[in-house]
């Protein structure tokens, strides 16, 4: 049986990109780890140096992933970014041949079947299957099970919430940026919903074109009819 000896809590900064107490922190837990820094890089008890490459199929990502390597490199971390085409991309990602990569695991408000696709056991070594973490986990294979079997809501989110708690001490992923606004630019001449999805956008998902915005619209000549 796993005991959780403490609440999982993400580090968090003040957005200022001075991580000092975050890097102090690593730091320790490296030192800990039997990491230490010797001429600047950061090598284990048989001199190995610390690593590994990033890899993405898009320069839009460079952005996130600069100041992470700036702050790996001040550990003594070395961190290649690879850039490759979509195809030689996906290739790599279902034959598992990464070190790292940007993902995102959508969810909806009804967790079901697709946990075990991203976190089963049974689909770690599947070529192409969305268990790119790897994950092995008996505890995590229970809880996918009894999500997926859940008699009622309560259950379910009661599952849920177990699951995403294995899967956060477990460290399966770094987060990497999130925003809870949508910026987008549209024509006033849509209509929706008084309540919106707790979810998504609702503009895209849940709208109409409404006549008398659309006329209004028309008539101060900023749309043509």
């Amino acid at each position: 049986e796993r005991v959780f000896t403490q609440e999982y809590r993400p580090p968090k900064t003040d957005g200022s990109g001075n991580n000092r107490d975050n890097m102090r922190k690593a730091q320790q837990l490296l030192s800990e780890a039997g990491w230490t820094l010797k001429d600047g890089t950061l090598v284990n008890a048989k001199g190995e140096p610390f690593k590994f490459e990033i890899l993405i199929d898009s320069p839009m990502f460079e952005r996130w992933i600069q100041p992470f390597m700036r702050n790996l490199e001040k550990l003594g971390v070395k961190v290649d970014l690879r850039l490759v085409d979509t195809a030689q991309y996906q290739n790599r990602l279902q034959d598992f041949t990464f070190d790292m990569i940007v993902q995102v695991f959508p969810q909806s408000i009804s967790p079901g079947n697709e946990q075990l696709d991203f976190w089963g056991s049974s689909r770690a070594d599947v070529v192409g299957s969305k268990n790119i973490c790897g994950i092995k986990d008996k505890v995590v294979d229970e809880l996918v099970d009894k999500l997926i079997r859940a008699k009622d809501r309560v259950e379910l989110v009661t599952l849920t919430r177990a699951l995403d708690r294995v899967l956060l001490w477990n460290f399966n992923v770094i987060p990497q940026w999130h925003t809870k606004t949508y910026r987008i630019a549209y024509w006033d001449m849509f209509g929706r919903p008084a309540i919106n999805p707790p979810y998504g956008l609702p503009v895209t998902e849940t709208w109409w074109i409404d006549d008398a915005k659309l006329a209004k619209l028309n008539a101060t000549g900023k749309r043509a009819k």
